[in-house]
């Protein structure tokens, strides 16, 4: 039996690492879309619709929960038959796209019908359990040796990027001051 154990897990490990990468490239995006989303609900009539959101009970809390990734699964289908039909590119910006404008719903809508939607036992039991089956796979992809030395390079990237000084006048000092000049700027929105 340990060694049946054994090959599925050895079988099934690299569709778990998959599945972590995956879940990493969510949470991102889920930030990103967060953070896009928080600076455009100043906006007045956005405010009033986040409003009538956190009102709902818990069951129209729950479709309007489930509705962005419903309503942009078309899409999806639509951007697969154009790459199917020659239009990968094409393809591949709207898959991209739907997913960042739907991490982004999704997050948002999430974030405003939580307290609402815990009040729902199995659902409240659910996301418990993905989100500890989410820790334990993601643990498991940052304990492997690939994951490590991915890690080291990073560093060292973001070290060399930090402390590289481009000459003056070059292209390289003038792009990093622009984009200073913009992290400044959006950062104080």
């Amino acid at each position: 039996m340990k060694l049946f154990h054994r090959f599925c897990r050895s079988l099934f490990a690299p569709l778990v690492y998959l599945a972590a990468l995956l879940l990493l490239l969510e949470d991102w995006l889920w930030d990103i879309g967060m953070r896009v989303l928080r600076r455009l609900s100043s906006w007045p009539p956005l405010h009033r619709l986040e409003d009538w959101i956190c009102s709902l009970g818990p069951y129209a809390a729950l479709t309007l929960f489930v509705l962005p990734a419903t309503l942009l699964f078309p899409v999806k289908l639509l951007a697969l038959w154009a790459m199917a039909h020659g239009h990968a590119l094409l393809g591949l910006l709207v898959i991209l796209l739907a997913k960042l404008a739907g991490a982004a719903a999704v997050a948002r809508i999430f974030l405003l019908t939580r307290p609402v939607l815990m009040t729902i036992v199995w659902f409240a039991r659910l996301l418990h359990w993905f989100l500890a089956l989410k820790e334990r796979w993601i643990a498991r992809l940052r304990a492997t040796a690939a994951w490590r030395r991915v890690d080291a390079l990073a560093k060292t990237w973001r070290h060399w990027r930090q402390h590289a000084v481009p000459a003056p006048g070059s292209w390289t000092a003038r792009f990093r001051r622009l984009l200073r000049r913009f992290r400044a700027r959006w950062r104080a929105r």
